[in-house]
């Protein structure tokens, strides 16, 4: 069925991307067949620690999440703008404009919801990004719902998996009992036209049971949990809480979870120049942790890592609300597994909160 899928998306135009292993992880690419996906693999994580490991079967989607998101196809790190070059005096100026369909396959609750949230910040609003735009426009979107949560994952804590609940075309749940097979439910009429020209057969009530099943023992087999009631007023009512000064001794400033993270969208400009007058203006990734991306004429307003980190986890739980209407969390664990020294976001969080508990206990007392 899954090659079917894929032969089917590919006639229609769309260039198809999924997960498979490469460089001991799994990692999201083209996809040729269904052959390349991650077949009996599985993800160990923790605090800085991603290995894979062998399955007792050949699940095709029994992992949780690698370090690539969905963004670094919808939002690439590096993209070019527009170029320029002089035309008898007056400068001619060309934008790139994508014009690829793409169609994500293995798409988890938690990335659909990054996806929602990446199109109110690129899509909302009065000023749209039109490289953004371009690229998601008609993106076909094939998600799976979770059955194998990792170790860093808190999904459920933030109300966001493991289950898909929209935003997607389709939806497979793997069933894995003796006979492999794939639960698709349609979500879009494009999704429906995709599944009606797929071999398939009507689901039983056995086979849904089993579906349902699977996606309830994931929810009980969270990795971690955050208590998300009011992270806004948490935060800002701590802003000089001493567990800042904790987290700067440990973290490096490196920005890796900004580079995993499916919902970070900090950006800067680069122009280059070349011998015969043309300029070209590129996109490029940036982070909250750098010490020049807070540079204001005279120096940084964020001088200290106590300060970049306190911004980046007020902003992504709390400000975010502001700006967006929701949090920036999807509570897909990257940040955590992908961080070199191991720093918790819901370790981080859950430390403020009981400080404050003790405080109102102590006020009440």
């Amino acid at each position: 069925m899954l090659d079917q899928l894929l032969d089917e998306l590919r006639s229609d135009g769309y260039r198809v991307l999924g997960p498979t292993v490469r460089d001991g992880a799994i990692v999201y690419d083209d996809l040729g067949a269904a052959s390349e996906l991650p077949i009996g693999w599985t993800d160990t994580q923790d605090g800085g620690t991603y290995r894979l490991e062998r399955r007792a079967d050949e699940a095709r989607f029994g992992y949780a999440v690698g370090p690539h998101s969905w963004k670094r196809f919808l939002f690439p790190s590096r993209v070019r703008l527009w170029r320029a070059k002089l035309n008898g005096g007056a400068p001619e100026i060309e934008q790139d404009a994508p014009d690829e369909r793409l169609a994500f396959v293995g798409v988890r609750a938690c990335e659909l919801h990054a996806i929602e949230i990446q199109d109110r910040v690129f899509l909302g609003g009065v000023h749209v990004d039109d490289d953004y735009a371009a690229r998601r426009e008609d993106t076909f979107i094939v998600a799976v719902n979770c059955f194998e949560p990792g170790g860093t994952c808190f999904c459920v804590s933030m109300d966001t998996g493991p289950r898909a609940a929209g935003g997607y075309d389709l939806a497979l749940t793997e069933i894995l009992d003796g006979e492999h097979r794939f639960l698709a439910e349609a979500g879009s009429a494009t999704g429906a036209a995709v599944l009606e020209r797929l071999p398939r057969r009507a689901a039983t009530d056995a086979d849904v049971a089993l579906a349902d099943a699977s996606i309830e023992r994931a929810e009980a087999r969270m990795g971690r949990t955050m208590d998300a009631f009011d992270l806004r007023g948490l935060l800002a009512g701590n802003l000089e809480h001493p567990r800042w000064d904790d987290v700067a001794k440990r973290c490096l400033s490196c920005g890796n979870c900004t580079a995993v993270c499916p919902t970070c969208f900090c950006s800067a400009v680069e122009d280059e120049l070349d011998l015969g007058g043309g300029v070209e203006r590129w996109r490029v990734w940036d982070t909250c942790f750098s010490l020049d991306y807070a540079y204001i004429h005279g120096g940084s307003v964020r001088p200290s890592a106590r300060s970049r980190y306190r911004q980046w986890m007020t902003h992504k739980l709390g400000t975010w609300h502001d700006q967006f209407g929701s949090s920036g969390c999807v509570g897909c664990g990257r940040c955590i597994t992908w961080c070199p020294v191991g720093i918790d976001i819901t370790e981080e969080v859950a430390a403020i909160r009981a400080t404050e508990e003790v405080e109102n206990d102590a006020a009440l007392a």
